[in-house]
């Protein structure tokens, strides 16, 4: 027989599993359920949140003191993304940008695009400068997800938690 902890541990992961799934399906709708992510500015090689799916794959949902569900990523840009923020150049930064210049142009400098003309933009961009990131948010609170917190929590209870009490029932009867 379970114990109501049990139970409640129970109902934390299955709301764990219907949320992780929700938030995975941001990524699809390239959307925060229904508010849509500004796209990126030069954006060559597909969705900006999914051009490698590291960063869909990295969101880890973890049941925390036994009473609530916390996501992490293990990648330093998740927060970014989800809360939007300033980023500074620096010379690494920098580097790379030229690289994916390069690799635009194909090594002919006059062979200039969109996607190269970016590039070399960002390249020359002062180290110190500020990069603003607008917010792209795939996890937290929304109406939604207190939706799906009602639905999974109203069909625990009505059979996990009545199966539960009908057992308790029967035995304090016996």
């Amino acid at each position: 027989m379970q114990t109501f902890q049990q139970l409640f541990n129970k109902l934390l992961n299955d709301i764990k599993i219907e949320l992780h799934d929700e938030f995975d399906r941001n990524f699809e709708r390239k959307a925060f359920f229904n508010t849509g992510w500004k796209p990126a500015i030069k954006n060559p090689i597909g969705s900006l949140m999914m051009r490698t799916g590291a960063l869909r794959s990295s969101l880890r949902p973890e049941i925390v003191d036994n009473s609530a569900i916390k996501w992490e990523s293990s990648l330093p840009y998740a927060d970014l993304h989800n809360s939007g923020g300033i980023i500074t150049v620096t010379q690494k930064m920098k580097v790379f940008f030229w690289y994916r210049y390069k690799l635009a142009t194909g090594g002919n400098n006059k062979n200039l695009n969109a996607e190269s003309r970016f590039w070399k933009a960002m390249a020359l961009k002062r180290v110190g400068s500020k990069i603003e990131i607008p917010q792209r948010q795939f996890i937290g609170d929304h109406p939604q997800v207190q939706k799906t917190v009602k639905q999974t929590t109203d069909e625990w209870f009505n059979n996990d938690v009545k199966e539960y009490l009908d057992e308790q029932l029967n035995n304090i009867i016996k």
